[in-house]
């Protein structure tokens, strides 16, 4: 057995990677001394396991696993390990220096003497994806933004700032067919991305996912290689530029009936009810069927979207909302009240002390929902208006307590006091003021406002709050109340104030640092802004704008492209209770709140385009029924646990069409 002593460091590019027993253990850049691309010691439940270039592969002889090196010939500028997992089949790494690149070979080798088939491999890449608290992690931690496209796959690992130089791994021979992520459970919880482990194929553990998942056949002497290498990039554009990838980005989502255009010839997409037309050297895919399609292209794969329009994805969704998400058997005011439900059996779920299974919080969605489609017209307000009338009763005797402050749910008030809740509950009774412009609608949310901000709302990242704020202000003004209108709009101004104050040091939520922190942040500077106009605010605002854009990735996919990380979701909100990436999670449209907002001077055809596509991505969540997912757990597997499934609970997901909604009526943003 090597020694685990013989440390040594290779400088490439501009920045270098330090090797322990001839694996990495560390990437540095010397520009950001405090950032860790990798994992270490430093987090508790890293472990020697999950060290860079460890393994597992899974055969029909036996599965195994690879970390300490059988043998080790190292070189000053090459080195290469030798792993046995299994009897007959050996794995040896090769890694070099090669000008400004650092590569390394995977060679598998069916020693034995009949044919493997391979059915598992996975390699660990620990990227250091992480939230200890806001300061920390823009000086720390990555975003490890994951494509795995077969052979035009990659890893692109971020700074969590938004700026300074990234490290890229791009696959140059092999491909990887999905990426699985360990670590993920009740200890690591919210604030850990996890153990990175790309794929591959896991077929073993989940033969379908990502389109599915090959079996590798070796015969007695052949080989498999993998290669892939690692870069610094100036920038995501930088990158981009530099890997393009194997179809356009503007093209990933398009409407049933409507052309999907792929610039190649080599497309197959794996569904029956799309039909295919070669025109010239590209492709053009159409379909009449709403649902995501996998698309082949030559070596790689993605994913696509055809998907009903708005207006008529709303109006079925609102329908299965009234029909199937109530709960009409519980007795007086609870009945009005909306619900999580199982899709595969249409049974509403009771709230068994979940709070994020209550009738209350990220519920909200709902009612506002049906109040959204019938000032568009798209539901008859003969079914709405009884509905929206009983769950305002529902809401004051159930959601609010006697000072207006917000409960989590009826069946959960020993939970408290939940900010988060204020300026969703505000806004539900602003929009019905909208609709019937009575007086107490406009009190009932301006009171509930005044009482969030004595409870401390003004140090408090809500999400929708300056926003909600600012819209009841407006609607103080055309009342007649513009003195109560000014003191709304000075707690916008304030708490703006506050936080700049803060720095980079935000406040902790119910996650150390996440988007759905940003994101208020941002939109609190946004009103403050536009009410004082102060240039100060714009500069403080573009400032930050790339700690928002940073969780977005640029993968060529549906899923992913413009749609912000979140990594925890489907445990929390979901019935499989499985966390793990969430592609696309709801709230990734926060990102579109802030960049349809922004300043016209900060405002790019980047920032225009990942706006568009977090509002299209999350039209996936939704089937041609009505009915809906709240989280799509994007990788194969999660702690080994099956995932790339979506959630059967249609929960809270809805937040995507009512902010759609509203930026279209705030800011003209399209319904198209």
């Amino acid at each position: 057995m090597p020694s685990r002593d013989d440390h040594t460091t290779w400088t490439f590019g501009p920045g270098s990677v330090h090797l322990c027993s001839g694996a990495p253990r560390q990437f540095t850049d010397p520009d950001q001394p405090d950032r860790r691309f990798l994992l270490d010691a430093r987090t508790p439940w890293h472990s020697t396991e999950h060290t860079w270039g460890s393994g597992h592969l899974v055969t029909d002889a036996g599965a195994g696993r690879w970390n300490a090196p059988e043998s080790i010939d190292a070189k000053p500028d090459r080195v290469r390990v030798r792993h046995a997992p299994i009897t007959g089949i050996t794995v040896e790494t090769t890694r070099w220096i090669q000008g400004d690149d650092y590569l390394e070979r995977y060679t598998f080798t069916n020693t034995g003497g009949a044919t493997r088939s391979i059915r598992a491999l996975g390699i660990q890449t620990p990227f250091a994806d992480l939230y200890e608290n806001a300061a920390a992690a823009l000086r720390t931690a990555v975003h490890a933004h994951v494509f795995t496209g077969g052979s035009r796959s990659w890893v692109l690992a971020q700074p969590i700032s938004g700026t300074g130089r990234c490290l890229g791994l791009v696959v140059r021979t092999g491909r990887l067919a999905g990426y699985s992520i360990e670590s993920r459970n009740a200890n690591t919880l919210s604030n850990a991305r996890g153990h990175l482990v790309l794929n591959v194929t896991d077929h073993a553990a989940h033969p379908t996912a990502f389109g599915g998942q090959p079996v590798i056949e070796l015969a007695p002497g052949q080989t498999y290689t993998l290669e892939w290498v690692l870069t610094w990039y100036a920038s995501p554009d930088d990158f981009e530029r530099h890997n393009p990838g194997p179809v356009d980005v503007t093209s990933l989502a398009t409407e049933v009936g409507h052309e999907l255009t792929i610039p190649a010839r080599d497309v197959t997409p794996l569904s029956e009810h799309v039909d295919v037309r070669r025109d010239g050297e590209a492709t053009v895919l159409t379909s009449t069927d709403h649902g995501p399609v996998t698309v082949r292209v030559g070596d790689a794969f993605t994913e696509v979207l055809f998907h009903l329009s708005l207006p008529e994805l709303v109006r079925r969704r609102v329908t299965y909302i009234v029909t199937r998400q109530r709960s009409p058997e519980r007795p007086d005011l609870l009945r009005h009240a909306f619900v999580p439900v199982d899709t595969t059996t249409g049974l509403s779920v009771l709230t068994n002390g979940w709070s994020d299974w209550s009738d209350g919080s990220e519920r909200i969605a709902m009612p506002l929902l049906v109040l959204l489609a019938r000032q568009q017209g798209w539901i008859d307000p003969q079914i709405a208006d009884p509905l929206v009338e009983g769950w305002a009763e529902f809401a004051l005797g159930h959601l609010l307590d006697d000072t207006l402050a917000p409960r989590r749910g009826s069946q959960d008030q020993h939970t408290g006091i939940r900010l988060y809740d204020a300026p969703w509950l505000a806004s539900f009774f602003l929009e019905h003021h909208r609709v019937h412009r009575r007086p107490e609608q406009l009190e009932t949310a301006v009171r509930i406002l005044e009482r969030t901000y004595e409870l401390g709302a003004g140090r408090h990242l809500a999400i929708g709050l300056s926003e909600t704020v600012a819209e009841a202000a407006d609607a103080l003004d055309t009342a007649g109340q513009e003195e109560r209108a000014a003191r709304l709009r000075e707690e916008i101004v304030r708490s703006a104030r506050h936080f700049i104050n803060l720095g980079e040091q935000l406040p902790e939520h119910e996650v150390a640092y996440e988007h759905a922190i940003v994101a208020p942040l941002l939109n609190l500077l946004i009103d403050a802004w536009r009410i004082s106009a102060d240039p100060v605010l714009e500069k403080e605002i573009a400032e930050r704008l790339p700690w928002l854009l940073a969780f977005s990735g640029r993968q060529p996919h549906v899923r992913l492209n413009g749609v912000s990380i979140r990594h925890w979701d489907g445990y929390w909100f979901g019935q499989d209770r499985l966390f793990g990436d969430v592609f696309p999670h709801y709230w990734s449209v926060l990102t579109a709140t802030v960049l349809y907002r922004l300043p016209s001077r900060l405002r790019t055809p980047h920032t225009e385009h990942v706006a568009r596509s977090s509002l299209l991505a999350n039209l996936i969540n939704y089937r041609s029924d009505g009915s809906a997912t709240c989280a799509f757990v994007m990788p194969s597997t999660v702690d080994g646990r099956q995932a790339h499934r979506a959630d059967p609970l249609a929960n809270d997901q809805d937040w995507h069409l009512v902010t759609w909604l509203r930026l279209a009526r705030s800011e003209n943003v399209p319904l198209s």
